[in-house]
């Protein structure tokens, strides 16, 4: 059986799921794509290949076993989209949450559940139905949950708001001793450079009590300002429009001291190198052009 153990963005990782690019299926239509960035790509006619996405997936393994990490992957699907793990489910302390994603991305739960089934039954958790939550709008930081999510009355006109406020109250309920903080994230359907698909899309602590930010993925200014004074000014790096853009705050800690980043995000990596961190450059650029990056294709299952 597995024992669950995460709590927060950066202890050492032994165990994680690793999304697969494997029988990634067609280039979608426009109409089957699910942010902003994916529809871009698919317009300008850039789409990434399936054999260049299955290359940068590896060159994270590779780093992930060099680290002596249990590495998981789903079994294939064909003709599925399934990179991004961390979309279907998440770990918090000892539990597994199923997260209630989009219904066509039911069949990726499916493709993991041999890592599921390892898990106590009582630790296996399915939200209600109206609880809507993806893993990327979901980070731990010891004692507290940080969770993304979007409350507008326009809340069902957009495909890019993932986490309701029904999953933040029962995430709150699941874990009474932690102090859950929401924060409303910008929603575009059809702008990649104004559109905060996840909470890790705009923000991500990292090690040694820093973290990265890009201040207009938040809606409201006053939680934006809440993280930079809970982290302090001095051990934020901000980030830019094109930064975010390009996915720059996703990122993916193996420890407090070494973090897996792709390999053209030259000012971020040097500003890393600069603060003592061991930087592993991979190319996950294919990857990017779907709206995600490190953190959205890896789901920790144990950090020490």
């Amino acid at each position: 059986m597995l024992k669950l153990n995460v709590k927060n963005e950066t202890s050492r990782l032994r165990v994680v799921i690793l999304g697969t690019a494997k029988s990634n299926g067609p280039v979608p239509s426009v109409a089957d794509c699910y942010d902003p960035k994916s529809i871009e790509s698919v317009l300008d006619g850039t789409y990434p290949k399936e054999e260049d996405m299955i290359l940068e997936m590896d060159a994270v393994e590779t780093v992930l076993r060099k680290y002596d990490v249990k590495v998981y992957r789903p079994n294939i699907i064909k003709d599925c989209n399934q990179i991004f793990s961390r979309d279907i489910a998440f770990v918090i302390e000892d539990k597994i949450i199923r997260a209630n994603i989009l219904p066509d991305r039911e069949r990726e739960i499916e493709a993991i559940r041999y890592v599921w089934n390892q898990v106590d039954r009582e630790n296996r958790i399915v939200l209600p139905k109206e609880c809507h939550v993806e893993g990327g709008d979901v980070m731990l930081w010891d004692d507290y949950i940080f969770m993304g999510t979007y409350s507008g009355e326009d809340y069902a006109d957009y495909i890019t708001a993932r986490t309701n406020m029904d999953a933040v109250i029962a995430i709150q309920e699941l874990f009474p001793e932690k102090t859950v903080k929401a924060f409303e994230l910008r929603k575009s359907n059809t702008n990649p450079k104004e559109n905060a698909l996840h909470l890790d899309c705009c923000f991500q602590p990292i090690g040694k009590g820093k973290a990265i930010i890009y201040k207009a993925g938040f809606l409201i200014e006053r939680e934006y300002q809440w993280l930079v004074d809970f982290f302090g000014e001095e051990n934020i790096f901000e980030i830019t429009q094109d930064e975010m853009y390009n996915m720059n705050s996703n990122i993916f800690s193996i420890s407090d001291d070494v973090i897996i980043s792709e390999k053209n995000f030259t000012r971020l990596n040097a500003w890393l190198h600069n603060e003592g961190f061991i930087v592993e450059e991979v190319p996950y650029a294919e990857i990017g052009k779907q709206g995600g990056l490190l953190r959205c294709t890896t789901m920790p299952l144990i950090r020490d």
